[in-house]
């Protein structure tokens, strides 16, 4: 492996984001609840009671959000839909004025030159499907090719390369088994089924989207950390293996070989999905690029009962979320879905870290840590350019620090810097280190990409 460090012509230098995480205005121009808004709601689920009410206010700001990816040198911009400002009861009555904001900001974004690379769902569920019962039924799923059928007729002469879902295996496991976000349940038996559906209904949207968007790229975003055993005992490997199971093949081979992991299905036993005849196919619906956020790696060590439990990297460095700095993993993964599932083209569609940015008294942000972060894992997708794995574009996350789920306004992430009160935007330094990037498309700092 050499030691590249620049990027290819054509390559796209991108910020990520998600509607509920920065629009705000979720009471307005006829939007309905999302399960976002319940969970907020709810006491003890966000940490110091935020919510996404108002969060960087960009429903309204788009235009100087905008004006700042000029300035930042974007050529794509990665944002989310909110399926309850098109739909506000998920089903039945559309919301003019929803898709009429989304039309403005596309527009305003092609005049600037920046790619709309569009997020179907990054699980704002409509409350009202969830009262319905949410993803574990299979209405939901239709409900979410009706939605995505709507959007597309209306954006899909403008958009180019659309994703369908956000990370199905945090809006499905981490929603329904795990509780840590909306809707909060913590049913793994809702879980499974949960899966399924979200993945039959990207395959659903899949066969919306050729139909409405011709000749427009459409994907899917798997969020994936490389799964290491502790130790070389068979005893960690299985564990380890069987954690991989859920946390990535479980998503990873329907969608790109046709069928579930077997191992998995047989630990499920009872509990395993809701198949029905054509539902693999149709979730298995070939796709013209798959999006990979990682951030880290999980360690893994069987229990007493031989299952799996994460075990904390030790001396390593962390972000402010408590996950280790580990760029090699993003490597791994790109390797993985290019060499073991036949991917032919990928986007780093998230990556980035927190940090307990501060304002100083100049009100510079200085961020050398996220720097150093972005060098080493963008060194490493570099050298998974230089490798022959087909990736062509990055995104990091975030453009804005914003409204982070479950840790509220807690957690920064953004190359901008929030104000809250006040809602000012200030670009960090890690802002100028990325335009600068943009612009050389090579590194700035070989010395710190890893070998």
């Amino acid at each position: 492996m050499n030691g590249r460090t620049d990027f290819p012509s054509g390559f796209l230098w991108g910020a990520a984001t998600s509607a509920y995480q920065i629009e705000g205005g979720t009471d307005e121009d006829g939007r309905g609840a999302s399960i976002w808004d319940t969970f907020c709601a709810t006491p003890g689920k966000v940490q110091n009671g935020d919510t996404g009410a108002i969060a960087c206010d960009s429903y309204h700001r788009y235009g100087q959000d905008i004006a700042l990816m000029r300035e930042l040198g974007l050529n794509a911009f990665r944002f989310s839909i909110a399926w309850p400002r098109i739909v506000p009861e998920g089903r039945g009555r559309v919301n003019e004025p929803g898709l009429d904001f989304y039309d403005r900001l596309v527009d305003e974004l092609l005049a600037a030159g920046i790619r709309p690379f569009v997020t179907l769902y990054h699980w704002d569920l409509p409350q009202a499907l969830e009262d319905a019962g949410g993803w574990p039924e299979r209405a939901t799923a239709e409900a979410f090719a009706e939605y995505v059928e709507l959007v597309a007729r209306r954006l899909g002469d403008r958009v180019r390369h659309w994703v369908t879902h956000n990370e199905p295996y945090c809006s499905s496991w981490l929603g329904y088994a795990v509780g840590v976000h909306a809707p909060g349940r913590t049913d793994e038996a809702a879980a499974v089924p949960a899966a399924h559906h979200v993945l039959l209904s990207h395959g659903l949207a899949v066969d919306v989207l050729r139909r409405e968007s011709r000749d427009a790229q459409v994907g899917i975003v798997l969020d994936s950390w490389p799964v290491y055993p502790l130790s070389d005992d068979p005893r960690d490997v299985e564990a380890a293996w069987e954690a991989d199971g859920f946390r990535n093949r479980l998503f990873f081979d329907p969608v790109l070989r046709g069928h579930y992991p077997e191992d998995v299905l047989e630990r499920l036993g009872a509990t395993s999905p809701p198949i029905r005849n054509g539902d693999l196919a149709t979730i298995a619906a070939p796709i013209d690029f798959v999006g990979l956020n990682n951030y880290s790696r999980t360690i893994i060590a069987a229990n007493g009962d031989g299952g799996p439990r994460n075990v904390p990297a030790t001396d390593a460095p962390m972000t402010a979320m408590g996950w280790e700095i580990y760029p090699h993993g993003i490597y791994e993964v790109l390797a993985r879905l290019h060499g073991e599932y036949g991917v032919g083209s990928l986007y780093v569609t998230e990556n980035g870290a927190a940090f307990p940015d501060v304002r100083g008294h100049d009100g510079r942000i200085e961020d050398p840590e996220r720097i150093d972060y972005l060098a080493q894992y963008l060194g490493a997708v570099a050298r998974a350019i230089a490798d022959g794995i087909p990736v062509h574009g990055y995104f990091v996350w975030s453009l804005l620090d914003n409204f982070e789920w479950s840790h509220g306004y807690s957690k920064r992430f953004g190359l901008l810097y929030v104000d809250y009160p006040t809602l000012e935007r200030i670009p960090k330094s890690s802002f100028y280190w990325y335009r600068d990037l943009i612009g050389a498309g090579r590194l700035p700092q070989p010395e710190l990409v890893v070998k």
